[in-house]
């Protein structure tokens, strides 16, 4: 089982062996040649100051998460418990051959 984990590895590593981290710069055809810098114009500008969301806002955000919560746990323990089953029925098969 390592072993295709392994590969795995192996795939994306090779798979972004070519690419660059970042994006580089398109260099100059002249490299004596300095780049232009244009600069950029900073405006302030006076803001409203922040207020705290509503009650009833703030209510259906703690409820929104907590039911996206029950959720994923109903997912997570739903797969997890597949995988035992699976586990479990293979062991038993190979223990009475």
């Amino acid at each position: 089982m390592a072993w295709i984990a392994g590969l795995a590895v192996l795939a994306l590593v090779l798979a972004g062996w070519r690419k660059t981290a970042r994006a580089q710069p398109k260099s100059p055809r002249a490299p004596d040649r300095t780049p232009r810098r244009v600069p950029h114009e900073v405006v302030h500008v006076v803001t409203q100051p922040y207020h705290r969301a509503g009650l009833l806002r703030r209510l259906w955000a703690a409820v929104a998460s907590s039911a996206l919560t029950v959720v994923t746990g109903a997912v997570i323990a739903t797969v997890t418990a597949f995988a035992l089953a699976v586990i479990v029925t293979t062991l038993t098969n190979l223990l009475k051959q």
